[in-house]
């Protein structure tokens, strides 16, 4: 099946790309487990063993390791969703490091963050934050009136609907549909980020808010409860390899962890990679 295919290249590009095997006195773990900590590593021993993934030896510094996941989750995103054109129809893209200002929902904070440059006093007063860089953002193009009449005539040049950003004629700038934010792992309270980035979204934000989502590797289900659990930030954490996740703690038999994990995937706050593009098509 075309998504099983998708999903097992994605798993090679990432164990290709970026998965590393370190050696220390209390055995070899992947690079994206805590080396101080013996249920992570043996958690992701497992999951790299169940993906089949023959890892390189050595390391790979940890901003290289974020970039080449960021890039390898927006290639699976970008495949599997183009699948999806006949649920969730449009004109996408899908890019790294955008500033929000790009985008129809937040041009806004273009003029706030320009004035907060160039007059730093204001940042305090105004308690503006700089302008986001999602690591991966899904976008719409707007459509113009022949594409929204291709059935029949259902808009025209008058001043009706007039004001709505889908028709190019009302507005030039992409339609933010996703921000997703990748974290390779949840260690050195890396979630807190995601969360900030999340309700400034949502605070900010002038019309619909667009899907926001988090992307890990991270092994320990613990860890993963201090972003996935909780509501009103994040819509859902999606993990890299899910499945193998499950089976990789039940191995260990780790009950702490598997309590957490159980508690995660019943509360509809920890999903599979496999299930982000059906999800962005709603």
């Amino acid at each position: 099946m075309v998504f099983a295919q998708l999903r097992e290249a994605y798993h090679r590009n990432v164990c290709a790309r970026i998965i590393r095997v370190q050696s220390t006195k209390q055995g070899r773990y992947p690079n994206f487990a805590d080396k101080s900590s013996k249920a992570s590593k043996d958690i992701a021993n497992h999951v790299i063993a169940a993906i089949g993934c023959v890892p390189q030896t050595g390391s790979i510094a940890g901003q290289t390791a974020g970039r080449l996941f960021e890039e390898t989750t927006r290639d699976y995103i970008r495949a599997s969703f183009s699948h999806l054109q006949h649920i969730r129809p449009g004109k996408w893209e899908y890019v790294i490091g955008q500033s929000l200002a790009r985008f129809e929902q937040f041009e806004h904070l273009k003029a706030l963050d320009e004035l907060v440059a160039a007059q730093k006093e204001l940042a305090s007063i105004l308690g503006a934050e700089r302008i986001i860089k999602p690591d991966i953002v899904v976008a719409r193009q707007p459509l113009t009136d022949e594409e929204i009449n291709v059935q029949k005539p259902l808009v025209d040049g008058e001043t009706l609907s007039s004001l709505t950003p889908l028709r190019a004629t009302n507005n030039a700038l992409p339609l933010l549909h996703a921000s997703i934010s990748c974290k390779w792992t949840l260690q050195n309270d890396r979630s807190q980020n995601a969360r900030s980035e999340a309700l400034n979204l949502i605070r900010h934000r002038k019309g619909h808010v667009p899907h926001i989502v988090a992307v890990t590797a991270e092994p320990l289900p613990t860890r993963i409860a201090a972003l996935a659990l909780g509501t009103g930030d994040i819509d859902c954490v999606y993990h890299f390899a899910l499945y193998e996740l499950e089976h990789a703690v039940r191995e260990t038999e780790n009950e702490d962890q598997l309590d957490m994990l159980l508690t995660l995937i019943a509360g509809r706050r920890l999903r599979d990679i496999s299930d982000l593009p059906f999800d962005l098509a709603i």
